[in-house]
């Protein structure tokens, strides 16, 4: 699931990993520390 969120963000011009949230004094991110961009699913 966070691979095809981070593929989504990517087709969106979104940087996935630079894209946080601070909740509770943390900073999050939507694909928390997993997810890769799949690109064989791109061309």
């Amino acid at each position: 699931m966070h691979d095809l969120q981070a593929t989504a963000l990517h087709q969106l011009g979104i940087h996935h990993e630079r894209l946080t949230f601070r909740f509770q004094g943390r900073d999050y991110r939507l694909t928390d520390v997993h997810g890769n961009v799949i690109r064989p699913i791109l061309a």
